[in-house]
């Protein structure tokens, strides 16, 4: 098993910036990779931006390409949402998980609330 606990949501102005967390613990040696989700109000979940574990490769949806990061420090099991330039319709609850490399995203973190006001 692999317990998530994400962290850093908040309110922020348009063009304001956060950075999110998510710390892994237990079983880390079985994460292929990790991402992040959101889910807007009346929306499903979407893929946001994931980092493999091997090789650090990212890939992210193209609505926050050039605005936010996302990086791991492999010493704290700790990955790290870094979001830039926000907009109001990056509101959401966001949600790390870990995904192994045949079940996918199992392991889900509680999600973290990002409001952005105009």
């Amino acid at each position: 098993q692999v317990q998530l606990v994400d962290s850093g949501g908040g309110l922020v102005q348009a063009g304001g910036s956060l950075r999110l967390s998510c710390a892994a613990s237990g079983r880390t040696n079985s994460i292929y990779a990790m991402g992040w989700f959101r889910q807007a109000p009346g929306k499903e979940r979407e893929f946001v931006a994931t980092i493999n574990w091997s090789d650090d490769s990212t890939t992210y949806v193209n609505s926050v390409k050039g605005r936010f990061t996302i990086s791991r420090d492999n010493a704290k099991n700790t990955v790290y949402l870094q979001m830039n330039n926000l907009k109001p319709e990056d509101t959401a609850v966001y949600y790390c998980a870990a995904r192994r490399a045949v079940l996918g995203y199992v392991y889900w973190g509680q999600g973290t609330q990002v409001t952005v006001s105009s």
